[in-house]
């Protein structure tokens, strides 16, 4: 569903320090400094480096960041911040033990600073922009989520990722109340969802999803779940079952009794399920999913 172009044919910035001293006045050669400038940028690494965020990284629109070539790590400090801004791309990094951060001053962009209050520890917080593809990242061990993605986030893509050892992997809507995440566009592609997770493969409400061709290897809870009618398409998806007999379930309805829970449209195709996994459908089986250039198409049924 991602149709921008990130920072692509523009000014290359190189990043040369993983320092992270001053929210106010960023040191140029930082990535804090790069991903404030106003004009659309390719942000690349000189060397292997671990940035620890002293506070969250509060992105501008018109770029990418590419870790290619590289091992750049974001761990043990604060998150990335995508908020309200549009065509980003975010390729490469490992992103891991995430700590909420404390708050304060910090400037989101060359002509502003502001008072930010305490952030939650997300992985990466995707707070209303549009065009966001997240690819080839490796996520674990986040104070909150890996991705949340709220206040009516849409055209997003998620793929080729990896994650492991975390309890709520992504939320998609945050609110029952905020009926504005119906807006909701979100692809989740070519990801492994590998050891240590436990529930939220997404979480969802409102909007729509597309999973296609992702390997859920391991949960412990359950896989996909939702309130307030999410719409799931699940297609070419792998699911392994943990050994728990209770938790075989791939779905999981909050909050809401059968009588309504089966009204939303949830449907698998070109699934393969193994060790006992089972996927409850429901809704119209007539229900017209969206199509178009931008929509993934699934394989074949295997991984």
């Amino acid at each position: 569903m991602f149709a921008g172009v990130g920072g692509k044919g523009r000014k290359i910035y190189i990043v040369t320090d993983p320092g992270d001293d001053d929210m106010v006045n960023p040191k140029p050669g930082t990535l804090r400094h790069a991903v404030i400038q106003p004009e659309p940028l390719w942000i690349i690494f000189a060397h292997h480096m671990v940035i620890r965020l002293n506070q969250e990284l509060i992105m501008t629109s018109n770029k990418t960041i590419d870790a290619r070539g590289q091992q750049v790590h974001i761990s043990f400090g604060a998150s990335l911040m995508l908020q309200f801004i549009n065509n980003v791309i975010i390729h490469g990094l490992h992103i891991h033990d995430i700590k909420a951060g404390n708050g304060g001053l910090i400037r989101d962009s060359i002509s502003h600073y502001g008072y930010r209050s305490r952030s939650d520890g997300d992985g990466i917080s995707i707070f209303g922009p549009t065009n966001i593809w997240i690819d080839h990242v490796s996520m674990s061990n986040c104070d909150d989520g890996l991705i949340d993605a709220v206040q009516a986030s849409t055209a997003i893509t998620i793929s080729n990722c990896h994650f492991t050892s975390h309890n709520d992997v992504m939320l998609f809507g945050a609110s029952d109340s905020y009926s504005e995440d119906s807006s909701l566009q979100i692809t989740l592609a070519f990801n492994h969802f590998g050891q240590g997770l436990i529930q939220r493969m997404p979480r969802a409400r409102w909007g729509f999803v597309h999973a296609v061709n992702n390997d859920y290897t391991h949960w412990l809870m359950y896989a996909i779940g939702g309130s307030q009618n999410p719409t799931i398409l699940s297609q070419g998806n792998l699911f392994i079952a943990p050994p728990n007999p209770n938790a075989k379930e791939v779905t999981k309805r909050d909050y809401a009794p059968e009588c309504v829970w089966k009204n939303w449209v949830w449907r698998p195709q070109g699934y393969l399920m193994m060790n006992g996994a089972f996927f409850v459908e429901f809704g119209d089986p007539k229900h017209k999913f969206m199509t178009g250039p931008d929509m993934i198409h699934p394989g074949q049924d295997q991984m």
